[in-house]
């Protein structure tokens, strides 16, 4: 299948990528059906600033729906275990983060290796809205795809990702999600969450349930009121950028 078909822009780069820098690290990974265009924004900043970044393009993601509908949620959690390990090879200290279901990814690896710096969470979504989540499980029987709804977060023309969601997929992501709540109270290293106020993608329940029940002693939620769910690429990234920038150099001088 021709990818110009089944992807949202797909002259952007988003395969993996690793761009050595300093010995501190940064993991970012992107979220469900889109590709590392998402977080190469935010990565190109930190990468400037010294860091060594890594964004791994997640199992079923970059090709094509049928891809994705074969993916289990564990390959994502390796996914991001592998490159983990592979950061860990050059640098002292890392940083973990990823946008929406990345950001559960990055809390998943984090429950695991409590050494972690501390996490980068944009828009984590740790819940979705009922309704989503009850036409899911209606449907998932009976239809394989739906057309997404609305490209109109695509900020800037800079996302890039499917035009379709998976159900099968999508039931993937509901139990990572379960495995991520069951892990709250075990994740330590400090928190960033940076969520927008305008996000209509994920419950934003979930965020406050985030904020109270992680096990982080050190935690921050900063609300972006201009924003809507793609944190990282929308209108509000250089106040984001400020953001992930100060939480990094106050973790690495207070050695959290």
């Amino acid at each position: 299948m021709n990818l110009n078909s089944t992807l949202h822009n797909p002259h952007l780069p988003g395969d993996s990528f690793f761009w050595a820098g300093g010995p501190v690290g940064v993991l970012l990974s992107h979220g469900w059906t889109a590709t590392t265009a998402e977080v190469r924004l935010l990565a190109r900043h930190l990468h400037e600033k010294g860091y060594t970044v890594s964004g791994p393009l997640l199992p079923g993601h970059g090709a094509t729906p049928d891809a994705l509908e074969r993916t289990r949620w564990p390959e994502w959690t390796e996914a991001m275990t592998a490159a983990y390990h592979q950061l860990a090879t050059r640098c002292e200290r890392i940083f973990v983060g990823g946008e929406s279901m990345g950001a559960l990814l990055a809390l998943h690896l984090a429950s695991e290796h409590p050494e972690i710096a501390g996490i980068l969470a944009y828009a984590p979504a740790l819940g979705v809205p009922r309704m989503t989540s009850f036409k899911a499980r209606l449907a998932a029987p009976f239809i394989r795809t739906v057309p997404k709804r609305t490209l109109h977060y695509d900020a800037d023309g800079q996302w890039q990702g499917y035009k379709v969601n998976s159900i099968p997929s999508l039931l993937q992501l509901f139990q990572l999600q379960r495995q991520v709540r069951r892990r709250l109270k075990d994740i330590q290293p400090p928190l960033l969450i940076a969520q927008g106020r305008l996000d209509t993608v994920i419950d934003l329940r979930g965020v406050g349930v985030l904020y109270r029940e992680v096990g982080s002693s050190v935690k921050e939620l900063h609300w972006l009121e201009h924003t809507g769910h793609l944190v990282m690429l929308d209108h509000e990234i250089e106040q984001v950028t400020a953001l992930t920038l100060n939480f990094i150099d106050r973790c690495l001088a207070s050695d959290y």
